[in-house]
């Protein structure tokens, strides 16, 4: 028995993001905000008075209801609690940025709101906004957020108002998971087949909503708790927002298999009565994604290439870097295309009504990520590394001063070194950076140059002027140096508060204070869970698990070591031969090879179970549907060779 105890104890891969246990409140206590944020923000407050009436108004235009009370997991875990943000609201206490608090009090407008007749908007609910669009015979739903439950409660609060009507259409805007994830709480599959319910996507929905995270997926979901404040208490002093809505609800993920695929770059469709025009727009925001229009109510959803924020060329949590240029290009196309709308909604945040208002909505957005892209060209041609692009870069007085177009989610300084990597990649030609030394051994080294006592007085002297960047900078060497230093470390925490209550944008805010409380309290316990992602790892191609697997191998370990097996899924009759060469895992579809060191057979049921980590003795140990043939020994080997990776390791301490 004890191959297949090697084999379920191994762990295959790690993939899945965003999946986790509920967020749970620090217990240590955040300092307070010093006179340098106050002097920050009072001037932010000269460059752009917080006139945000218009957009208060237009986030509470329509309300009908508000939920109460929580929403729980099967196990009683709390996924959201709908009072968790009430704080938000008055004055902006001295440990957020105004202009961020301002944004989070118009994202904390939550409940069912009618858009227009026929059309209303559940936000609030999760991170991402669900709209229902009335048809003849049911509720056209778009985007059905990022959880079952929370999918399922949002619907069901919309039909305990508006009627209990069945779902007739689902459409998916694009392959990001807070907006497809809660499909089986909208849509059993059985649902969608017995009834042929239209399930629309634009052309590679699925291959993107099945890989984003597969690769990567540890690290982009220990990165995500950064950029979402996931641990975060809900305070004047931890998470406020997430810059696109509140927060997410890390529940059940899954999807269903679209199935009318929108393919040209605009194309007419009738759902349930209601007639549509979809607009393709991938590789931007998302490489799967779609804009839609309703003539007849004069309606644009700009999906997610529009939101009442500059949004991210590059998550702060990892993705390819986003084209600026083409972004800016699909806005274009949306200002010709508008006509005569007069209602724009999204998929994020609050909509906006009159044609006037739209349209300069768009041109801000569309200018500001061209400005962006164009000026960050300029002066990397002037030879400028992006950092220093970063310093110089600021947005003209006519773009910065719109609300809607400010950094809430997205950063100028960030998205300024997401269009350097996209063209001339992570080097800025300096050779020194060619091959500098890695945070730890840098540290040592700084600090056995200045010393770590000189260090602290230095950061020390930094932060009580203000420099929090340089404190920042000075201490990060010292805690990479010696994580044992807790004088260093309670120094940057602290330094870590103030750029977090500084910062405009609610991404940077939750990475700052979430790697305050790392510093205070260590990292998490808990890593991302694969075992709420079942419903969706069942969708992802064999091919993408063992690419993630091929990626998962520790290659020193490897060296000298050519073993063959054959992979036999016997449930989906897929056949693969895997293969050690040169430390390299290599696979290909093929029959069993005869010369394999040993086959493996087993359901892909089993195997998504072990991918995420759910596997138990029944499942392996005991299951008939488990097999070897071959030398146990040499299977062992090969398994033995996956790198784990719990998805807990230390980000601002090594």
């Amino acid at each position: 028995m004890k191959y297949k105890q090697a084999f379920a104890g191994a762990c295959l891969l790690a993939l899945i993001a965003g999946c986790g246990q509920k967020s749970q409140s620090s217990s240590t206590t955040s300092e307070q905000a010093s006179p340098h944020v106050k002097a920050y923000t009072d001037a932010l407050l000269k460059d752009i008075p917080l006139d945000g009436a218009q957009l208060m108004a237009d986030a509470q235009r329509g309300f009908m209801a508000k939920p109460s009370g929580k929403i729980l997991a099967a196990n009683g875990t709390v996924l959201k609690d709908f009072e968790a943000f009430d704080f938000v609201k008055g004055a902006a206490p001295a440990t957020v940025n105004p202009s961020l608090w301002a944004h989070a009090q118009r994202n904390s407008q939550i409940g069912l709101f009618k858009v227009t007749d026929g059309v209303w908007q559940l936000r609030g609910f999760d991170m991402a906004n669900m709209t229902i669009i009335e048809g003849k015979t049911g509720w056209i739903v778009v985007d059905p957020l990022s959880a079952k439950e929370s999918a399922e409660y949002a619907l069901a609060f919309a039909r305990k108002h508006l009627g209990d009507k069945p779902v007739s259409a689902l459409i998916y805007t694009h392959a990001h998971v807070d907006h497809f994830g809660g499909s089986l709480g909208v849509l059993t599959p059985q649902q969608a087949a017995d009834r042929k319910i239209p399930i629309v996507a634009s052309f590679g929905f699925m291959e993107e909503a099945t890989s984003e995270n597969v690769m990567v997926g540890t690290a982009m979901g220990r990165r995500s708790m950064y950029q979402f404040g996931k641990n975060l208490p809900r305070s004047v002093t931890g998470s406020v927002d997430t810059g696109l809505g509140k927060d997410v609800v890390y529940g059940s993920v899954g999807v269903l298999h679209p199935n009318w695929i929108i393919v040209k770059s605009a194309q007419q469709m009738q759902l349930d009565g209601v007639d549509f025009v979809f607009h393709n727009v991938p590789g931007a925001e998302c490489p799967a994604e779609m804009t839609f229009s309703i003539p007849e109510k004069k309606l644009y959803n700009g999906a997610e290439i529009l939101s009442q924020t500059m949004h991210n060329l590059l998550p702060i949590r990892g993705a390819k870097a986003r084209d600026a240029l083409q972004w800016s290009r699909y806005l274009q196309q949306a200002l010709d295309n508008l006509g005569n709308t007069e209602i724009y909604i999204g998929q994020h945040n609050q909509p906006i009504w009159g044609n006037d208002r739209i349209r300069e909505f768009i041109t801000v957005h569309r200018d500001v990520y061209k400005y962006t892209h164009d000026q960050t060209v300029r002066l990397m041609n002037q030879g400028l590394g992006p950092r220093e692009i970063a310093d110089a870069i600021k947005l003209p007085d006519s773009l910065q001063k719109h609300l809607g177009a400010r950094g809430y989610y997205g950063d100028l300084r960030h998205n300024v070194k997401a269009v350097y990597q996209f063209y001339l990649g992570f080097y800025d030609a300096n050779p020194a950076n060619l091959n500098p030394h890695a945070p730890i051994e840098a540290g040592k080294r700084y600090m056995a140059l200045i010393g770590a006592d000189k260090a602290l007085a230095a950061a020390n002297q930094a932060y009580d002027q203000g420099d929090f960047r340089w404190a920042a900078e000075l201490l990060s060497h010292a805690v990479m140096a010696d994580g044992k230093n807790d004088a260093a470390k309670t120094l940057l925490a602290k330094t870590y508060d103030q750029m977090g209550y500084m910062s405009e944008a609610a991404t940077w805010r939750n990475a700052y204070l979430t790697a305050a409380m790392e510093l205070r309290e260590g990292p998490p316990k808990v890593g991302v869970s694969k075992a709420n992602a079942m419903d969706l790892l069942t969708q992802v191609p064999t091919e993408r698990f063992l690419e993630a697997m091929a990626a998962s191998i520790k290659g020193p370990d490897a060296a000298g070591k050519n073993l063959k097996i054959n992979l036999q899924l016997t449930d989906t009759k897929e056949s693969y031969v895997l293969w050690l060469e040169n430390s390299v895992m290599h696979f290909k579809a093929a029959p069993a090879a005869s010369d394999a060191n040993a086959t493996l057979s087993l359901t892909r049921g089993i195997l998504n179970k072990v991918i995420a980590g759910t596997a138990g003795a029944k499942d392996t140990l005991l299951s008939d549907d488990l097999k070897v043939t071959g030398s146990k020994i040499d299977l062992v080997k090969f398994f033995s060779l996956i790198d784990k990776a719990p998805g807990t390791f230390p980000i601002v301490t090594r």
